[in-house]
């Protein structure tokens, strides 16, 4: 996610807590290839191999039918490009109304707190479907606005009136809406009964050990139960009886003060919370949002939330007991033995990766509410032999009450050494294989200056790469094909980079060719063959060590193999992120973020018209399946 086009939101987060320039996978990666040599140990392109494994000569394709299209060429159009035989079409904007009271979107003004009350969020993230009663429902969380846009038609592109704000503000969060098929085309049903906007007004519950602690109580909520809203809203998951699970990100932005000289205690300023936000200037409509007047409430924020799409009445839950961080996504998967076990990744440089497992076993028909209430929370270890190990955050290992660790994850894991990472972006499970996947963006910070404590450890390996501009997907196996257990085995998927640029480490590991080179890796998605589809959130320059790589896109990966294709490039400026099917599969739901952010695109309407973030359906013309 962009925030702003000169300060990015890590940028701001590591002003207020600032960070190491390395990480420790970093330096676990380095150690793991000094002894085993460079794409010879870490990197395994065939296969699952820990520290080994088959690896495809570079520019090579694997021999596999796998891949029911041909792969497209980087572009740098202002457009969406698929391959020959695909087709893809908008299926809803950023304010859109969805119930037919709603007000069409206005190139002029881009609109009111009142008409985007009622119509589509902006800046779609994750999202899945769901089918209920013969209908189809999509839900999508809307993470942020961008600024310079939402407010384009005021001056340097920020708000004037309290009205501005709140449609910023109402912009945010998460969007039900049922889709219809006429047998061509893919539409949102306008007024269905389950169309619904979660705002950051929407009134949610508090669950699981922090519900009810000190630190969660307000004066406008003494029993530290009930709060309002959910926003930076990226990744989603989506549980195994239906539902689906929110997960806020970038919270930290949207608090200040009146007084910026007023100083944040030391807990939120991990969180990255401070006196001043990112340019949204909540706080000028709601006290709730200044963190002078409400210092517990930032702890009110960073869970997972849970959506019931079937009951347009329900109320959100807030999952404490999954932990407090910046929640990329959650990926669900039901163990051997019935326990539910939810992946989940920190997106910030130098944060970890997390595990929840939960007490009870999941059962359809039965009672799923205490599957997300009780249960242990664990972080990642690696180290550089290909192994791993789950640290539990415990109160016996941690010296933190259940309800601390749950408000103050990382200053749990942090405890316990767990492993920094390369910013964890999304996870994904191989339905078909004990296996699971995360996708490490970038570390661009990394060599500006020594490492604390001195240690200059050489950039070498996979992190050559003074700076890791260009990310990385590791993948792990649990221990016996036991997703509860303590120990698992992991290895690099693949190392981005640009072999076109250079021959050394910063060309990317050997899947990596001329023909699919990208960079920042971010969402991850499998689809029921076992086809690892990626989508990127990176540089779009075009230039330098970029050069070739052209716009954002999504690829498909074959685990077994190695090969990676290019599948789709979308408009300027944009990421591409959020991706699933339909329930027959011959239709994909791609997210198309933050088109035109630095002002040089109009997709999708062309012309001179704003950009407007949206979904696209893909479909082939012979209406096959796709994956």
């Amino acid at each position: 996610m962009k925030n702003d086009r000169t300060l990015t939101f890590d940028e701001f987060d590591e002003s207020v807590y600032p960070r190491p320039e390395g990480c420790d996978f970093d330096h676990v990666v380095e150690e793991a290839l000094s002894r085993r040599g460079f794409l010879g140990g870490v990197l395994a392109m065939g296969g699952f191999a820990a520290l080994g494994g088959a690896v495809l000569p570079r520019g090579a394709e694997a021999a596999t039918n796998r891949f029911a299209f041909e792969a497209v060429a980087a572009s740098t159009a202002d457009e969406i490009v698929v391959p020959k035989g695909f087709k893809a079409e908008v299926l809803v904007r950023w304010a859109d109304p969805l119930w037919s009271d709603g007000v069409a979107f206005d190139q002029a003004t881009r609109g009111s707190a009142a008409s985007q009350a009622r119509a589509f969020g902006d800046n779609t993230d994750g999202m899945e479907v769901f089918h209920h009663q013969g209908r189809t429902l999509l839900v999508v969380n809307n993470e942020y606005t961008n600024r310079e846009i939402i407010w384009g038609n005021r001056a340097e592109g920020k708000a004037e009136t309290d009205d501005d704000v709140e449609k910023g503000l109402l912009a945010h969060g998460v969007t039900v809406v049922e889709l219809s098929h006429d047998g061509t085309h893919w539409q949102v049903v306008t007024d269905s009964p389950y169309n619904r906007r979660i705002t950051p007004r929407t009134e949610m519950a508090l669950t699981g050990p922090a519900a009810g602690h000190d630190l969660m109580k307000t004066a406008a909520d003494p029993t530290g139960t009930v709060t309002f809203g959910t926003w930076n809203n990226c990744g989603s998951g989506k549980t195994p009886w239906g539902t689906y699970l929110a997960c806020e990100e970038n919270f930290n932005g949207y608090f200040s003060a009146a007084d910026e000289a007023h100083e944040v205690s030391a807990e939120l300023a991990r969180y990255g919370v401070s006196s001043k936000d990112w340019g949204y200037g909540w706080a000028r409509v709601d006290d709730r949002f200044d963190v002078a007047k409400n210092p517990n409430e930032p702890n009110r924020a960073g869970y997972v939330v849970e959506i019931d799409p079937r009951d347009p009445t329900s109320t959100p839950k807030k999952r404490t007991a999954l932990g407090r961080f910046k929640h990329e996504n959650a990926e669900c998967v039901v163990n051997r033995d019935g326990r539910l076990v939810i992946y989940m990744g920190d997106d910030e440089r130098g944060e970890f990766l997390y595990r929840y497992v939960s007490d009870g076993v999941y059962a359809a028909g039965v009672d799923t509410d205490e599957l997300m209430e009780n249960g242990t929370l664990y972080a990642a270890k690696f180290d550089a032999s290909g192994k791993g190990m789950w640290l539990a955050l415990t109160p016996e290992a941690t010296g933190m009450s259940q309800a601390e660790i749950c408000i103050h994850t990382r200053q749990a894991a942090s405890k316990l050494g767990a492993t920094t990472m390369d910013r964890p972006e999304w996870v994904t499970a191989n339905p078909n294989s004990d296996e699971v996947y995360c996708a490490l963006t970038n570390n661009k910070n990394r060599g500006v200056k020594p490492n604390a404590g001195g240690d200059e450890t050489p950039a070498e390996g996979p992190n050559p790469r003074e700076k890791n501009n260009y990310g990385q997907i590791v993948r792990w196996r649990p221990d016996g094909g036991d997703h509860t257990a303590e120990g698992f085995d992991w290895d690099l998927f693949v190392l981005a980079g640009n072999p076109t640029v250079h021959s050394d480490a910063y060309a990317g590991s050997e899947n990596v060719n001329a023909g699919n080179m990208f960079n920042s890796p971010d969402g991850l998605a499998f689809d029921s063959n076992g086809l690892l589809w990626i989508q990127t959130d990176g540089k779009y320059s075009n230039e330098g060590d970029f050069a070739g790589q052209g716009n954002n896109q999504m690829l498909a990966g074959d685990p077994v193999t190695g090969e990676i294709r290019r599948f789709l490039v979308g408009p300027r400026e944009a990421e591409i992120t959020g991706l699933c099917w339909s329930g027959d599969r011959r239709a994909m739901f791609v997210g198309v973020q933050h088109p035109g952010e630095e002002g040089n695109s109009h997709w999708p309407d062309g012309g001179d018209s704003v950009p407007r973030s949206a979904i696209i359906v893909v479909t082939r013309e012979d209406g096959g399946l796709i994956g």
